[in-house]
């Protein structure tokens, strides 16, 4: 049986982790942090080794719901995480795409562990804590009738890329992805506090296939009061956005006297974006949106549109991670021993 992994060496301090983002009804339950008893299993019998190598490399996932740890195959974590992440209808090319941001993650985390509490000789978690992950049998259940022609997509997809891993200056990248754009990816201090060279705003047209490109919100007044902690103004309007990203989000808006981030409306009102206009309307604030997710790095929808006009999955991975390479797993494995 194969031995759960022990992170032995980090390769440098630890930096910021941040979490993926799902794409449309791929989201799943966010894990329990409280550290609890659990088992562990094993999902294949591999030859066990002294030296790690990317032929007997296996990832220890914490899985949320039985509340174990299960043994995977490195590729086939992959696997189960890019059918997790982006749906099999999806183009190759940004299935592959999506393989890479997937084979970056797990690497730079092993590398860097983040500081989400874990049930000892755990990795990884199943959640979007980290990356959504199924194994075959949930895929089973989840595509159904479509099982064999869309798990031999996303294996041909993590398969044709095999090995590869996004780098910039030798270093893997945080590699955050997120479902569907505004027309533009987000600069990476306009979200999180951490500024990246690769993590810039770019256009993203394609986006408008996506079905959830525009929404529309109706918060009550007491809603929005109870969100926010604020009272709408006294004159009919809800707040004055007072600047905007590059990528055309709210930067900050003033609500009665109060500065907001566009972030934290987003997250306080559970909007899809951060990029919103508003309005009153009686006891109601409507609010429409564009785009779905947090805008930083690689837009799924942007991806898939990509690939639908003949670009190739490092042409994708190079328009949405800027002055990044390709490059082979297999150094950084090495210092996982």
């Amino acid at each position: 049986m194969r031995q759960i992994i022990i992170i032995g060496a980090i390769l440098c301090s630890v930096i910021l982790i941040i979490p993926t983002m799902l794409v449309l009804a791929f989201q799943g339950n966010e894990t329990d942090k409280s550290i609890k008893p659990v088992s562990v299993q094993t999902s294949n019998v591999i030859d066990s080794s002294n030296e790690i190598s990317p032929e007997n490399l296996s990832v220890a996932v914490y899985r949320s719901k039985s509340q174990s740890i299960e043994e995977y195959d490195f590729e086939e974590y992959i696997i189960g995480v890019v059918a997790s992440e982006m749906p099999a209808e999806f183009s190759l090319e940004a299935l592959k795409a999506q393989a890479l941001t997937a084979r970056t993650y797990i690497i730079k985390h092993m590398l860097n562990p983040g500081e989400i509490s874990l049930p000892e000789g755990a990795v990884v978690t199943d959640t979007i804590q980290h990356q959504v992950f199924r194994s075959d049998a949930e895929l089973k259940e989840f595509w159904k009738e479509n099982y064999d022609w869309a798990k031999a997509k996303v294996t041909e997809a993590v398969r044709a890329t095999r090995g590869q891993i996004i780098t910039h200056e030798g270093v893997p990248i945080t590699a955050s992805f997120f479902s569907t754009s505004n027309g533009f990816t987000e600069n990476s201090e306009d979200f999180w506090p951490n500024e990246f060279p690769y993590l810039r705003s770019v256009e993203s047209p394609w986006d408008v296939e996506s079905p959830r490109y525009s929404s529309e919100k109706i918060v009550s007044s007491q809603e929005f009061f109870q969100a926010l902690g604020v009272k709408l103004p006294g004159d009919g309007t809800v707040g004055e956005i007072t600047a905007r990203t590059k990528g055309g989000r709210v930067a900050t808006v003033n609500v009665n006297g109060k500065t907001f981030t566009g972030r934290q409306i987003r997250e306080k009102l559970d909007l899809d974006s951060s990029d919103f206009k508003w309005k009153r309307s009686g006891n109601n604030v409507i609010i429409e949106t564009k785009g779905w997710g947090h805008g930083v790095g690689m837009s799924q929808w942007g991806a898939n549109g990509m690939a639908k006009e003949g670009k190739n999955y490092q042409e994708i991975i190079k328009h949405y991670y800027q002055g990044v390479q390709i490059s082979s797993v297999d150094p950084f494995i090495a210092n996982l021993n």
